[in-house]
């Protein structure tokens, strides 16, 4: 048996960014910011920051864009998918995102309390990609 599953909290690096697939699904997109904190070989603080990129599709695109905002935390649990496509000058372009299927909103509406203790499930199995949506 495999497992693919992912579990990041962060926060926002901008608005999500909502959109509709041509047969009138949503999809939510947006950028979660980890950080990390180590010392190195010379004993030196050093931050490091990671940037995830996050989908979100239906019933939980619709709550993302309601309720998610730039520099808000968040829990993200879903799965790890990457995708290619060509680009412009011809080369192979990868990427790689989390599905999310579940969601909780770790700052409240004044930004420290628990918004929301219970996971959001996404009200779809079908199977999605990005290549669905118009860019």
């Amino acid at each position: 048996m495999d497992l693919n599953k992912v579990m990041i909290i962060g926060r926002l690096t901008k608005n999500p960014e909502i959109r509709s697939t041509p047969n009138g699904q949503q999809v939510a997109s947006f950028t979660l910011a980890t950080n990390r904190s180590y010392k190195d070989a010379s004993g030196n603080k050093v931050e490091k920051s990671e940037f995830h990129n996050i989908v979100a599709w239906s019933k939980l695109a619709e709550i993302c864009g309601s309720y998610l905002q730039k520099g808000k935390r968040v829990y993200i649990e879903g799965r790890l998918q990457t995708r290619d496509w060509t680009a412009q000058d011809g080369t192979k372009r990868y990427t790689t995102e989390v599905i999310a299927e579940n969601m909780i909103m770790l700052d409240g509406p004044r930004g420290g309390e628990d918004f929301n203790k219970q996971p959001i499930p996404q009200t779809t199995s079908e199977e999605q990609t990005l290549e669905e949506i118009p860019f």
